[in-house]
């Protein structure tokens, strides 16, 4: 894939861009202002951005001269408008494994890195903080609570178990090793692992 830095302002917007993402741009300018553009804005061969506005954007704010782009010369035109559509819309199918990102972000806070950058807002990422403080606090104050306090809950489908958080963790990264990162097979995985 060739990429070039190229003129900011030879790059032009799709005047049709279904996505309404003017509240994005800031948190993507302070992610390339952090870690440097790292994802390069993708053209039709009259420059015309198929995937990418919101990186121009964030680019122009930022008052970068230049840019990289990949000019995508071999799409046809019915390719270009389906592809505009498929980076947006598939981006909205991912989920976050919430145990692995409360981990990443503790160590991102052991370390002292701000989180400030990360996408989220102060709200959520004092719920991501305090879902992980509910974790190591054990699961409640009732005495007949059997579950040591570094153990989880492990809720794979329909079916919830206790499970020691360190096993969970290495399950999971043995799993997605195996069989991937698609979630239907994790869940398939676990529930052989599981005999259910």
């Amino acid at each position: 894939m060739k990429i070039e830095l190229m003129p900011v302002d030879q790059v032009i917007p799709y005047a049709r861009n279904p996505r309404i993402n003017a509240h994005a741009i800031e948190k993507v300018a302070a992610s390339i202002k952090e870690f440097g553009f790292r994802q390069p804005i993708v053209t039709d061969k009259e420059l015309v951005i198929v995937v990418g506005h919101v990186r121009y954007e964030a680019a122009k704010r930022l008052g970068l001269k230049k840019v990289p782009v990949h000019v995508a010369t071999e799409l046809t035109a019915e390719q270009i408008k389906a592809y505009r559509i498929t980076d947006n819309r598939v981006g909205e199918e991912s989920e976050w494994d919430k145990a692995l990102l409360q981990l990443e972000i503790t160590e991102l806070d052991d370390a002292s890195y701000g989180t400030d950058m990360l996408g989220f807002n102060a709200e959520e990422l004092k719920e991501i903080q305090a879902s992980l403080d509910g974790l190591e606090n054990g699961f409640g104050d009732d005495e007949d609570d059997e579950i040591e306090e570094a153990d989880t809950t492990a809720r794979i489908a329909s079916y919830t178990f206790p499970i020691p958080r360190e096993q969970y963790l290495e399950w999971m990264e043995a799993m997605k090793q195996e069989v991937g990162f698609e979630k239907k097979e994790v869940i398939a995985e676990m529930k052989r692992r599981l005999g259910l």
